[in-house]
């Protein structure tokens, strides 16, 4: 009988997503050995050098994953779950005052030889605590109540972890929109969070005139497939919106005929002519809202206003919140500033890196760049220009197949779980390993700024390894818990 239940046990486990963890963990290993091999010279198992440390990080991570899978009842996650919140949430606080200043950053603890990042097990708790709250009897992610609570549980650990200035940290927290969303949180509340990515973009790249006709068109766009009167809005709304975009030219065209042009272009300015044309519009519009009793024709408006706001708030917001460091890799990022041989330098290098691999790359512990230490933090934020250097295209794919087939297996066993409880979290994971592999491969890419954020698994760190081993093998502790009774 005991031989049947631990048969039972054991085949309840999903050794797909266990082997993957592992495949991983030691591709991982491998890498972070060939990136400091030629400044460490040592064996991979030389506890003096950072493979050495990290085969440490990766036995005492198997061993919480088999304290989590065979020793710790499933079940008392949920219960756990508040106090394990306000406990991460002590320590993010604590970590502020008390903590280690590491690259700009007072986000660790430092205890002799082992330093330790509240921020890795944040994500933990407050996914255990959504998928606690989220999973209660009469739960409804419409229900004002229930919005805001959601919201302070993810904004709470956020915000404190933006003022330890880990940014990257933070925006992972953002993934867990897309949780929400499978939840029944609308989805205007992605639509919204992509415009303002746009007009931002938009905003430093071009100017607030062209965000605002941007702005424009996809709000009365948007209003006109929900009235089903698109043809009168390519008929009348989209000519205007044109007429507008030329405004500029015309000011400039008139300012030439001039014998003052300046005069003509400081006191004559496109924004007077797109003022003008907003507030007919919003006054037009706002009858029509009133007339109609339409929620969603007051809710665009509203949605038009502040995005005018939040556009002419981007200067502010760029100059004034945001870090000098940050503000400059924006600004590399987005081609307003080359600047190689400084900000741009870690990412520059790492492009060269990965190009110079090519389909196949260039063998193992062949690799220039890596060799020769042309890329800073190659063991930990760039590990991924390591592998895409020495495996080329070919090892960079399968790694990234690697974590593709993690996600869909976590989303596939939450989806298939009857307790909403695993499948909240389930997805929560699947969030917070999403965020991490899209900003940290696109850093290594060119393709979003530098920000300092490891690659799960792979990446050198005691921490993070042992988050994420924890926040997997939690998901696979619960989902192997429902199993076993099926």
């Amino acid at each position: 009988m005991n031989s049947y239940r631990e048969n039972s046990f054991l085949k309840s486990i999903d050794w797909s997503l266990v082997v993957t963890y592992l495949l991983l963990v030691l591709i991982g290993w491998v890498n972070i050995y060939a990136s400091v091999h030629s400044s460490e010279p040592a064996s991979i198992f030389d506890f003096s050098c950072r493979s050495g440390k990290q085969f440490v990080w990766i036995v005492s991570a198997l061993g919480i994953a088999g304290v989590i899978l065979f020793v710790i009842n499933p079940r008392a996650w949920e219960s756990l779950s508040p106090l394990i919140y306000a406990a991460t949430v002590l320590l993010l606080v604590a970590v502020i005052f008390l903590g280690v200043e590491v690259k700009g950053s007072r986000s660790w603890f430092e205890f002799g030889p082992i330093r330790f990042q509240p921020a890795e097990i944040s994500k933990i708790s407050t996914s255990l605590l959504l998928a606690t709250v989220m999973s209660q009897i009469g739960y409804r992610l419409n229900s004002v109540r229930n919005f805001i609570l959601t919201a302070m549980i993810i904004l709470i650990p956020m915000a404190v972890i933006v003022a330890q200035s880990e940014t990257g940290s933070a925006l992972v927290y953002v993934g867990f929109v897309f949780m929400l969303y499978r939840e029944g949180l609308s989805g205007w509340i992605l639509f919204i969070i992509g415009m303002a990515i746009l007009l931002f973009v938009l905003t430093l790249t071009a100017s607030p005139y062209v965000s605002m006709l941007v702005l424009t068109g996809i709000a009365t766009l948007c209003c006109a497939l929900e009235s089903g009167k698109i043809k009168k809005w390519a008929r009348a709304v989209l000519p205007a919106i044109a007429l507008l975009a030329f405004v500029p030219f015309l000011i400039k065209w008139t300012a030439g005929l001039s014998k003052d042009p300046g005069a003509i272009i400081s006191t004559v300015r496109p924004m007077y002519f797109f003022a003008a044309a907003a507030v007919i519009g919003i006054f037009f519009y706002a009858y029509r809202a009133y007339r109609d009793r339409s929620l969603f024709k007051w809710g665009a408006i509203a949605s038009f206003i502040t995005g005018i706001l939040f556009v002419l708030s981007v200067d502010f917001l760029f100059n004034d919140v945001l870090q000098d460091h940050q503000r400059k890799r924006i600004e590399v990022l987005l081609g307003l500033k080359d600047d190689p041989s400084g900000v741009g330098y870690n990412v520059n290098q790492s492009m060269i890196a990965i190009g110079s691999g090519g389909f196949s790359g260039k063998g193992f512990l062949h690799g220039t760049q890596t060799t020769y230490g042309f890329v800073p933090e190659q063991s930990t934020d760039f590990i991924f220009c390591t592998i895409g250097e020495e495996w080329g295209f070919i090892g960079s794919a399968f790694v990234i197949l690697l974590y593709t087939f993690m996600i869909w297996r976590i989303l596939h066993d939450a989806e298939r779980s009857r307790e909403a409880f695993t499948r909240i979290y389930g997805y929560c994971v699947a969030c917070c390993i999403f965020m991490h592999l899209l900003i940290n491969i696109g850093m290594t890419m060119g393709l979003v700024p530098v920000i300092g954020i490891p690659l799960p698994l792979l990446s050198y760190g005691g921490s993070s390894l042992w988050a994420f081993t924890a926040m997997i093998f939690i998901f696979i502790a619960l989902d192997r818990n429902e199993k076993r009774y099926l």
